[in-house]
C-alpha cells in the first residue's frame, strides 16, 4: 500500500493509503471512533466504523492514548468540512508505541509558564506548528527578496568583542584568556566591513538583549534582519 504524507492526501482521493504518525486525540460515539492524527506534514481525521473493520482493529483504536505512535491504513475520501478537505476511513491500524504516561498537555487552560516548561511537547500542538510554519515562510520570503536583488548573505558572529549599542543591556561572558566577549546585539559592524568587499549584503540571525523578555520593546533573544 502506498505510504503518503497527510499534506498530500488531497491528491489521493478514493485511493487506499497508509499514513504514519501520532494520535492527537480520540473521540468515540459508540460504534464509531474518530482519530485525530498528525504526521508532521499536517492533520487529518481518521474514522473507524465498527461495522467496517475487524473487532480487533476497533479495540486497538479504543486502546490508544494521546500521542500514541501508529501506522494507519485506509481509504481517502473528500470532505469539504474537514481540514485539508479529506478524511481517512480506517481499514487497518497498527500500534508502534503507546505512551506509558498521559500526555501532560491535554487541557485548554494551561498557564504559559507550564507550557514553556514543557516547550518540547507544546510544539506538537496545532497552534504551535502553525506558528512555526508561518515563521518558516517569513524567513524564506526574506531570503528570496534579497536573493532576487543580488544581495549576498553574511552570517555575522554571535560572540563579539564589540558592543553595537549601549553596554547596559548586553550579555557578557568570559572569553578564555582574551577578556570579555558579548552576545551580539547587531551584525551591523560586520555587515559594514562586508559591504566594502561585496557591495549589497544582508544578515538574518539571532540577536540578544539582556533585559526582561516579552516587553513592548523586544524579547531577550530574537532574529533580526539587517542589510
Amino acid at each position: 500500500m502506498k505510504v503518503a504524507e497527510i499534506s498530500s492526501l488531497s491528491k489521493h482521493i478514493n485511493e487506499h493509503v497508509q499514513i504514519r504518525g501520532w494520535l492527537r486525540r480520540r473521540r468515540s460515539s459508540g460504534k464509531i471512533q474518530f482519530l485525530f492524527l498528525r504526521d508532521g506534514s499536517g492533520f487529518i481525521q481518521g474514522i473507524v466504523e465498527k461495522s467496517s473493520v475487524p473487532e480487533s482493529v476497533f479495540q486497538v483504536a479504543a486502546s490508544l492514548k494521546m500521542e500514541s505512535s501508529v501506522i494507519v491504513s485506509g481509504l481517502v475520501k473528500a470532505e469539504e468540512r474537514a481540514p485539508g478537505g479529506v478524511e481517512l476511513f480506517v481499514e487497518d491500524l497498527q500500534i508502534v508505541q503507546i505512551p506509558e504516561k498521559d500526555f501532560p498537555i491535554n487541557k485548554p487552560d494551561h498557564s504559559i509558564d507550564f507550557l514553556m516548561d514543557n516547550r518540547h511537547l507544546w510544539l506538537r500542538t496545532q497552534r504551535q506548528t502553525h506558528v512555526l510554519r508561518i515563521r518558516h515562510e517569513i524567513i524564506r520570503a526574506v531570503r528570496e527578496f534579497y536573493n532576487d536583488r543580488g544581495f549576498i548573505l553574511i552570517d555575522t558572529p554571535i560572540f563579539t568583542g564589540s558592543i553595537g549599542e549601549s553596554a547596559g543591556n548586553t550579555f557578557e561572558i568570559d572569553y578564555f584568556d582574551y577578556g570579555k566577549a558579548y552576545l551580539a546585539q547587531t551584525g551591523q559592524l560586520y555587515l559594514e566591513a562586508a559591504a566594502m568587499a561585496l557591495g549589497k549584503v544582508y544578515n538574518l540571525g539571532p540577536t540578544f538583549r539582556a533585559e526582561k523578555s516579552k516587553t513592548r520593546r523586544h524579547l531577550i533573544e530574537f532574529w533580526m534582519n539587517e542589510a
